[in-house]
């Protein structure tokens, strides 16, 4: 067993009558890579929102290192600075530099001088290959660009684990490539990530979990090789008969 740092425990979440999520357990360890595949409307967006506590779960445990999060007077954002999102539509701030927008949150939350700030954001850009468009607004740079700068954000508040909302459904399939590439070699550096992606080679090939969600709740879960070569569960096999074909 390795460190524990997430235990998703009996999560369920309800808008008015409308349960999106029941009964839902796993964990994540350090260093694991968990995608979170199924179809659109599954849940596994909310999934991430409620763990990420942009949405309250309405009953159930959110652990981060034994302590239930999802419970009253968390301080959100210091928590958020522990587990980083990097969401489908970039949510970059318009009125900023890429380099602004690496920024703001390491002095505003974390407190650092401007200075210290900008070196360890140039250390991201750098790393995701856009230390060339520091003084470029986000409306000048490509879905692809942007995402890597949110990516590289998300990265500069050096999060314990990153969440990914399905991080290239909103890109140009051209572009795809470019984010997926970041994102393996995070993964081969042993950055600890849960992604919600429709992206088949990618849960396959990179994850060292896999979590199927069918209306609502974990239909399956296991090893790639396990999920993917051997599905237990006829909802799975179908899900995956559909990507096989494509």
């Amino acid at each position: 067993m390795g460190e524990m740092i997430l235990q998703v425990d009996h999560l369920s979440k309800s808008f008015g009558s409308h349960e999106v999520l029941r009964d839902i357990d796993f964990t994540v360890e350090k260093g694991d890579v968990t995608s979170i595949i199924g179809a659109s409307g599954s849940g596994k967006s909310t999934l991430l929102r409620c763990i990420n506590l942009l949405e309250v779960p309405t009953s159930g445990e959110i652990l981060y290192h034994g302590e239930n999060v999802a419970g009253r007077g968390v301080n959100a954002a210091a928590y958020r600075a522990h587990v980083g999102m990097v969401f489908q539509s970039f949510n970059l701030f318009n009125n900023m530099t890429v380099l602004e927008n690496c920024c703001v949150g390491q002095r505003k939350v974390l407190k650092k001088s401007g200075e210290a700030a900008r070196e360890h954001a140039m250390e991201y850009l750098e790393k995701v290959g856009m230390a060339p468009y520091i003084n470029a607004k986000p409306r000048q740079i490509s879905g692809g660009q942007k995402q890597r700068v949110a990516i590289a954000r998300a990265l500069a508040m050096d999060p314990e684990v990153l969440l990914f909302d399905e991080p290239t459904s909103a890109l140009d399939p051209e572009m795809v490539g470019e984010v997926l590439s970041v994102m393996q070699t995070l993964a081969r550096e042993g950055m600890t990530m849960l992604v919600v992606t429709h992206e088949m080679a990618f849960a396959r090939d990179v994850s060292s979990q896999v979590v199927y969600m069918n209306q609502g709740v974990i239909c399956e879960q296991g090893s790639p090789a396990g999920l993917f070569g051997n599905p237990q569960r006829q909802e799975t096999k179908d899900f995956l008969s559909r990507f096989r074909k494509s």
